[in-house]
């Protein structure tokens, strides 16, 4: 327990009764440079540093400890200073930063430099001004020339292209140490950063690296201001029991760059998500999983907390008690304590601890208070700040201060360079300037806010968050308005446009309706004398067509009369036909052995012999002649002798296929008549006799039946044959007829399709001239009508012109009135708006003469209806709204 101040309430005698108090009096200076001398000599030995080295160390500690004992009398605490308070934690952070060092620190340059380095993250990194820290950096100046033995201009040289002289305190800014340079290295080396630019583009590629892998994108911009904050975030979680407290205002990248840290070291990230539902009860769930996944699991933890999700003052309490002793009393209840003894049980046993249940809780607490890393993100804006510090000494005791002062000049302007790259500018200059005039902007509303106190006694707090605010307000509205100026002025000229071609095309229009007035008379006249040439062929047409008619009507009834004959001979016929074809069939079942057994006979029977008489007949064969066998001395016809004969010829049967059948002689149809009426000559009969000769019968008797019947159809024949030539000859003329016809209507079509053609053109001709006097009365009233708005229109047209250009100054400046000017009042926006036009003017920024928010911006129907519902007319209230 310290003395009351800095933060601690004293102690009441009431309360101290209750105890012996024993009071330990401040270490002196030969103590502490006993204790840090010892460490120093240690390490250098086994730094195994060289002897010229090793001779600076006393020089060290004794120049720490003044620094030490100076900031302690100098830089004492204040309610806008209340963690201003120092202890041995401090001293001893100093050394042990100095033996992380991985690179050989062979002179007593980088000795000097590494040992700076480490002061100013202890001591000098929570100093909350400019003031304060220049005095520390001279101070600081002061000991290297005093007590090292080296002159600080040899040692801290400004860098190439920093714009500082040698000597500058504010070279110091440019020291800076890390462990993370060799990207996927096993064994990273904590070494000084040579080259910035090559720190930039390490912590850009780890940057990618964790947006790649995490659900949560971060785009930042990492200029030199944000890597000095990595590094020295990373420099504390690196650090055994390093936790680190990051104050600064909301939008400093506080959170963010603590993650990047995180990912960089490969350590676990570990956040509570606040709702609405969130009470103690999961903040210890969430405090035992954190603390069982760095102390069971070992596994290096930075658990990152902000005040913003403080939702319960108690939450304080149980980080300082982490941050103080490693563990939360009363945490975990006894059965969760049993599982994590038996997780951490090998580990203990492998480090020779006890392994009793004592001896495995506090090895738990160990390596908790080993791998967990605090990283508390705090506003120092209202006096919260300032009690939770004086309640909870731990959160300045334990931790590492950094504090997130105001964005420099290179950060605002590389933020600015990054979020406007994508935005049109006329020039370069142009984008520059307007880069330039956010970074002023931003800068001015300090001193503003400065004034606005020391005045009126009301604090503004001006934070990165206003700044990119203020981008990102700018590139919103100088898009959206200059959619809209270009759309107002592109709607003039194009109405100036339609005025200019409405005039050029009255004369044109004029003079196609004088032409077009010739072509509808001469249209018309040749449409009516097609007109009477398209009647009067169409009259010969008809008459063509009623003689064509005629003729067609005769031809088709000599047609009908041919068919009728022709019907009739072929019903007469079809009687004959079956007989002939069944004959014809009979022939063809015969076979040349039944020929041969018909021949061979030598007493045919009597229907076999009657058979083959009427084929001789047929054939005109003529009979033998032989003795009469009843008549002695007589002779008589004999036809079986020439009917053997007949029938040993190889081609009977094909005669007999062959046989003409439509001019047998009438002789012959005479001798065969009788032997068709005998009943012996019956097939039937025949049949019985000789197979043969049935064929055979069937034969003659079809040849008869044939002619019989041919007889009355040739004269049916050739009447038909008549009516046939006769309707041919018909054909002939009627064809010759149809193929005129056919020629005059063709001729017709050609002539109708002439006359539509024309009646078309006519029709067109008449809808272009109504069409052409609509347009031009239509425009002659509207250049009647229009014709005083041309003016107008252009200069309205010529306004916006300049309005668009001068979009570029007057939305930046609307942009800054947004973003930083509304908590002012009306004298504080005008005087700052004045000082901004100016600006603008004198960087070559186009811009209205005179600045108005609401010329800008404001809406005039929008801001009737605000004064309508009640607010006050006044240019104050209006701007607000």
């Amino acid at each position: 327990m310290g003395p009351p101040g800095g933060g601690r309430n004293p102690v009441t005698p009431r309360f101290v009764r209750h105890f012996n108090v024993v009071a330990i009096t401040e270490f002196d200076d030969e103590t502490y440079a006993r204790i840090y001398g010892a460490i120093g000599d240690w390490w250098f030995r086994r730094a195994k540093l060289p002897e010229e080295v090793r001779a600076k160390g006393p020089a060290l500690v004794k120049a720490t400890v003044e620094i030490y004992n100076t900031i302690r009398a100098e830089l004492l605490p204040t309610p806008a200073k209340s963690h201003y308070t120092y202890n041995m934690r401090d001293l001893s952070k100093v050394f042990q930063g100095m033996q992380m060092v991985g690179t050989p620190v062979d002179d007593t340059k980088k000795l000097a430099r590494l040992w700076a380095h480490e002061t100013l993250r202890v001591l000098h990194d929570r100093l909350v001004s400019d003031d304060d820290r220049l005095w520390y950096q001279t101070l600081l100046k002061a000991m290297v020339d005093k007590h090292l033995g080296l002159k600080f201009d040899n040692v801290f040289e400004p860098p190439e292209g920093s714009g500082l002289h040698k000597g500058d305190v504010s070279v110091l800014r440019t020291v800076l140490y890390c462990d993370f340079m060799t990207q996927g290295a096993d064994n990273q080396k904590y070494e000084e950063v040579s080259d910035v630019s090559k720190l930039l583009s390490t912590i850009e590629e780890y940057l990618t690296d964790y947006n790649a892998q995490s659900k949560s994108r971060m785009d930042l911009v990492l200029f030199l201001y944000a890597a000095e904050h990595v590094c020295r975030v990373s420099r504390i979680i690196k650090q055994p029991y390093g936790n680190a407290l990051l104050v600064g205002v909301g939008g400093s990248g506080r959170q963010s760059l603590a993650k990047v840290a995180t990912f960089m070291a490969e350590f676990s990230l570990f956040s509570i998500e606040i709702s609405k539902s969130y009470t103690a009860a999961e903040w210890r769930e969430d405090l035992c999983k954190v603390l069982r996944q760095a102390g069971a699991k070992f596994q290096p933890t930075v658990f990152l907390f902000s005040d913003t999700q403080l939702k319960e003052e108690s939450f304080l309490e149980d980080i300082n008690n982490i941050l103080n002793t490693g563990e939360v009393p009363s945490l975990f209840p006894k059965d969760e304590l049993v599982t994590i003894m038996e997780a951490v049980t090998p580990r203990a046993k492998r480090a020779g601890k006890p392994l009793t249940p004592q001896g495995l809780y506090q090895f738990f607490v160990d390596s908790c208070r080993q791998n967990l890393h605090m990283v508390l993100c705090m506003s120092p804006v209202g006096s919260a700040f300032r009690e939770r510090l004086r309640k909870f000494p731990s959160l300045v005791n334990c931790t590492t201060i950094d504090w997130f002062s105001e964005w420099p000049s290179d950060a605002l302007k590389s933020v600015a360079s990054r979020f406007l790259k994508d935005v049109e500018f006329d020039s370069a200059a142009t984008r520059g300037a307007v880069e330039d005039m956010c970074m002023v902007f931003h800068q001015s509303v300090r001193v503003l806010a400065a004034d606005f106190m020391r005045e009126l006694q009301r604090p503004y707090y001006v934070t990165p968050t206003s700044y990119l605010e203020l981008i990102q307000t700018y590139k919103d509205l100088l898009g959206s308005r200059r959619t809209a100026v270009n759309l107002t002025k592109r709607r003039y000229v194009v109405g100036l446009e339609k005025l200019l071609a409405a005039e050029s095309d009255v004369n044109v229009m004029k003079q196609e309706l004088i032409e077009l007035q010739p072509k509808l008379i001469e249209t018309g006249k040749e449409v009516a004398e097609t007109l009477v040439v398209v009647a009067r062929e169409t009259a010969e047409a008809e008459a063509k067509k009623e003689v064509v008619m005629g003729e067609e009507a005769v031809a088709n009834e000599k047609a009908a009369a041919a068919k009728a004959i022709k019907d009739e001979c072929e019903g007469e016929l079809a009687v004959a036909m079956p007989l002939l074809e069944a004959a014809l069939s009979a022939l063809n079942t015969l076979s040349k052995n039944d020929i041969t057994e018909v021949k061979a006979m030598k007493s045919p029977p009597a229907a076999v012999k009657l058979v083959m008489e009427a084929v001789c007949h047929m054939l005109g064969v003529k009979p033998a002649r032989v003795n009469d066998p009843n008549k002695p001395g007589a002779k008589m016809n004999d036809f079986w002798g020439p009917s053997q004969a007949l029938l040993g010829q190889a081609n009977f049967l094909e005669q007999l296929q062959t046989f003409d059948k439509d001019n047998i002689p009438a002789a012959t149809v005479a001798i065969i008549k009788p032997y068709v009426e005998k009943p012996e000559f019956e097939p039937d009969l025949v049949k019985k006799a000789s197979k043969a000769a049935y064929g055979l019968c069937c034969w003659v008797r079809a040849m008869e039946a044939y002619d019989r019947v041919a007889k009355v159809v040739a004269p049916k024949k050739a009447k038909l044959a008549e009516a046939e030539a006769e309707f041919s000859e018909l054909m002939v003329g009627l064809n010759a007829k149809k193929a005129e016809l056919k020629e005059v209507e063709d001729r017709l079509a050609v002539l109708n399709a002439k006359l539509a053609d024309m009646q078309a053109r006519k029709q067109q001709l008449e809808y272009d001239v109504d069409l052409c006097e609509k347009k031009l009365n239509r425009a002659t009233q509207l250049i009647g009508g229009l014709g005083g708005e041309k003016t107008r229109w252009t200069e309205v047209a010529a306004r916006l012109g300049e309005d668009y250009v001068n979009l570029t100054g007057d939305v930046l400046l609307a942009s800054g009135f947004i973003a930083y000017l509304g908590a002012f009042t009306s004298q504080y926006r005008e005087r700052s708006a004045a000082e901004w036009v100016q600006l603008c003017r004198k960087q070559s920024i186009p811009c209205a003469d005179a600045f108005s928010l609401v010329k800008i911006l404001g809406d005039p129907v929008k801001i009737r209806d605000w004064t309508i519902d009640g607010l006050p007319n006044d240019s104050f209230s209006i701007d607000n709204g």
